[in-house]
């Protein structure tokens, strides 16, 4: 899925091998232009269902990696003080140059071992109160707060529905939305549905350029529009449901892309980090201006925006006359 395009690819490949034997700096100048030519070709030409599964690559840098590399002095959360602790939220606090916050995001898990410990990413109601606890912690000390969402949605099992998933994902959307401090969400993988929405409530939503982030997985909305999960259906929902970064960009829904390593973020997750790191530094210095008071209603005209519809009035026809 890295290059869906067998004919770009082998351009690539190509093109690599004579920047390694270019003995001049003009070629290898002119070699290293022509591929990122190729680069903008490519991730021109990616269809909707295929930035999902980019979106979905095991590879790409998580939660725990971003954490390790911009944030420093971190102490991470853990329990829900009602039942257990859920390893798919990562909670806790750190510091961002130099500046103390509040950290909260989805862990997928590499291993079998680990995604099965985290649950693939899928939090539950005790990990959805575990993030509650931070954002009361951020509140209460005046400590911004930073989310990573990557998340395919909620556990749907049982056992969460019977521990109040719905409630939990309900009260963090609350506590969102009433705080007073920055709140910066960054989406770095797949963002579905209220499992990414109870981490998505903020002042400035930044979304690396090859993740995704709907309110339905293309599977689902697939099952429920046409009882099929074929890979054709599969495809079409996705572009309807417009997912990809550049489309939610035109629609208002986020605020930055984030630029990734040609190829995705998998290939230099360091080069990703860098780049999400420098737009967390742009938008919390902005936020960090404005008071209490302007942070709470700013994030609420923003989510109010969302979805606004303008109707074309028709003029109404004189008394005689016939439509």
């Amino acid at each position: 899925m890295e290059f869906p395009q067998p004919d770009i690819e082998a351009q690539l490949e190509a093109l690599d091998q004579r920047l390694a034997q270019a003995r001049s700096a003009r070629e290898r100048a002119a070699l290293a232009a022509e591929r990122r030519r190729l680069e903008r070709k490519w991730a021109a030409s990616l269809s909707a269902i295929e930035r999902v599964r980019m979106a979905r690559n095991p590879a790409r840098p998580q939660t725990l990696d971003y954490i390790e590399a911009l944030f420093s002095g971190f102490i991470e959360i853990h329990g829900d003080r009602r039942f257990a602790d859920d390893g798919a939220i990562v909670a806790g606090l750190g510091y961002f140059n130099r500046r103390p916050l509040a950290i909260v995001g989805q862990q997928r898990g590499r291993s079998t071992r680990e995604r099965l410990e985290r649950n693939f990413g899928k939090p539950r109601p005790e990990g959805y109160r575990k993030a509650a606890r931070v954002y009361e912690l951020a509140e209460r000390f005046a400590l911004p707060l930073i989310t990573f969402v990557d998340t395919q949605g909620a556990d749907p099992g049982v056992g969460a529905e019977e521990r109040g998933q719905a409630e939990a994902i309900a009260r963090n959307l609350e506590l969102m939305g009433r705080l007073t401090v920055p709140v910066v969400s960054c989406v770095i993988g797949e963002g579905g549905s209220g499992g990414a929405l109870a981490l998505g409530v903020a002042n400035a939503i930044l979304m690396q350029e090859y993740a995704s982030y709907s309110v339905i997985t293309p599977e689902g909305c697939a099952a429920i529009l046409w009882r099929a999960d074929g890979p054709e259906k599969v495809a079409v929902a996705a572009a309807a449901l417009k997912v990809s970064a550049p489309d939610l960009m035109a629609a208002g829904i986020i605020d930055q892309i984030v630029a990734e390593p040609p190829g995705g973020a998998h290939r230099d997750p360091a080069a990703a980090a860098k780049a999400l790191g420098a737009a967390l530094k742009t938008h919390l210095a902005r936020l960090l201006k404005l008071g209490s008071a302007d942070l709470r209603k700013h994030r609420e005209r923003k989510f109010a925006a969302m979805g606004a519809a303008f109707i074309e009035r028709r003029p109404i026809a004189s008394a005689g006359s016939i439509e």
